[in-house]
């Protein structure tokens, strides 16, 4: 949907005003510009004792069209028994930034870079995060670097962590390597190009698919919710798109969940404290139960991920079309995920969702705290040195990264409902297909197919409910409180 008017709502300044409702601190604290300087003053880090160089092989990075921050690298090679050994290179952004110094401080405050569609809060400074501590290509770099080997059956083993300089050969793109690892495209021009960085992409495509069927097996969720992004054309948002998963984002996925699993366990076996992703076994599983049951399928009484993901397959092949919403509910009805302090022999409570015990956020530093804050444990264990903190620290920093994830999760939601109200501001009379997503006491909400927006029908609603299929005209839009009206 293109247009080349646009209502006159502010959505920068509402992104910033969102922000600091919601307990941010958008801007940096004086003192910052000086920090910067004395980091960029610094001595470009150079291969040393400890530190492999690892510059020669040929890492690539798969991110968003629109990623400049960008905290990993991956390569892989064939081992003559037939396991793939991968090698994900992380960010060293803990070789830049002084714990307790006032970028660091104001990173423990803020634990995530937070995303608007109109603007980027980031945690770090774009001089850091974009630049000095970013994997951008061409750029020698120091990293942590997380290796593991993939068996014929997708199981992970060997995992070690080190540090090494790394040097990123190529910066690639989420659509358009997916689209080609897909058959639905040529390779993109860097890939084309170069036939050995083709087939290292295929490589690591093997890798991932067996890792992906492994941990279905054992109960991994395949869960689609629908996320959209603002469609820019001279630099005003005239649409939004849905954004789709593909090979490349599962490979980086997968990737990551096996590399995060590597650094958890390294810490278990260590005997360290450290922080732990995790989202618990739900507490609403009866809830659950009863929702496969209205649509014809019986769970187990006790929570059982692997049955809940069949019963997931099962209903993405049959109604499509609504699986999103399905999968919206069950994610609510799990709960969201959580940071949490696992003390040395003490078991971590897994995450559900991903059908993994051992589980941390370790891969992107320069966009979350928790990963700055393990990369700093990690570093420390590695040097042989004390842990930089306390268990009652770790535990403060978790509790404190939980409340601001959820914080920015409200902010991005707001601003999404925000971008989707200016967007179609111009097109109040037309109609659209949509499909009903919630009946209540509050009234009755909609989802448009094409764009993907949400909305209330604020008439001829009576009668309808969840999964009707019905053609809503657009009455009105409130871009200050996120609105969108519609009239079956």
């Amino acid at each position: 949907m293109h247009s080349n008017h646009n209502s006159h709502f502010n959505l920068a300044a509402a992104a910033h005003a969102a922000m600091l409702e919601h307990g941010f601190q958008p801007d940096f604290p004086p003192g910052t510009d000086t920090e910067l300087s004395a980091i960029e003053a610094q001595p470009t880090p150079t291969a040393a004792d400890g530190v492999a160089d690892l510059r020669h092989l040929l890492w690539s990075s798969i991110d968003n069209d629109t990623s400049k921050d960008l905290d990993q690298i991956e390569w892989a090679e064939q081992l003559p028994d037939g396991r793939i050994r991968v090698l994900v290179g992380v960010a060293d952004v803990d070789a830049r930034i002084q714990k307790g110094s006032l970028i660091d401080t104001h990173a423990q405050s803020e634990t995530t870079s937070v995303y608007t569609g109109v603007a980027v809060f980031p945690m770090l400074p774009t001089v850091l995060s974009e630049g000095i501590t970013s994997l951008n290509e061409n750029e020698d770099r120091v990293a942590v670097v997380i290796e593991f080997a993939v068996d014929a059956d997708g199981a992970a083993s060997e995992g070690k962590a080190y540090r090494a300089m790394v040097r990123n050969r190529a910066q690639l793109a989420y659509p358009s390597i997916g689209d080609w690892l897909e058959g639905k495209a040529e390779a993109p021009q860097k890939v084309g190009a170069n036939a050995d960085l083709a087939a290292q992409i295929k490589l690591q495509d093997a890798a991932a698919q067996r890792m992906e069927g492994c941990r279905f097996q054992h109960g991994a969720l395949d869960l689609e919710t629908i996320e959209t992004r603002p469609v820019l054309m001279q630099d005003q948002i005239v649409g939004v798109a849905p954004i789709h998963k593909n090979r490349a984002t599962m490979l980086i996925e997968e990737f990551m969940v096996a590399a995060n699993g590597v650094v958890a366990r390294t810490f278990e076996q260590a005997g360290l404290a450290s922080i732990r992703r995790v989202v618990r076994t739900p507490k609403r599983w009866e809830r659950i139960v009863e929702l496969a049951a209205a649509k014809g399928t019986t769970l187990p009484a006790d929570p059982d991920s692997k049955a809940l993901n069949e019963f997931l397959l099962e209903q993405k092949r049959k109604d499509p079309d609504h699986f999103p919403d399905l999968s919206l509910t069950v994610i609510k009805l799990m709960g969201p995920g959580e940071y949490v302090l696992v003390k040395p022999n003490q078991p971590s409570p897994g995450h559900f969702g991903l059908a993994v015990q051992d589980y941390t956020h370790s891969t992107a530093p320069n966009r979350r705290f928790p990963d700055v804050v393990t990369q700093r444990l990690l570093k420390a264990w590695l040097s042989k040195q004390s842990s930089p903190y306390s268990e009652d620290l770790l535990n403060a920093v978790a509790q404190r990264c939980t409340e601001r994830e959820d914080a920015a999760r409200k902010v991005e939601r707001e601003m999404h409902k925000r971008i989707a109200a200016v967007v179609l501001h111009p097109h109040i009379g037309q109609t659209y297909a949509a499909i009903v997503t919630g009946v209540n006491h509050y009234g009755t909400f909609v989802r448009t197919l094409d764009p993907h927006v949400e909305g209330m029908l604020v008439h001829g609603g009576k009668g309808l409910d969840v999964g009707d299929r019905v053609t809503v005209k657009l009455v009105a839009t409130d871009p200050e409180r996120g609105f969108i009206d519609f009239a079956a």
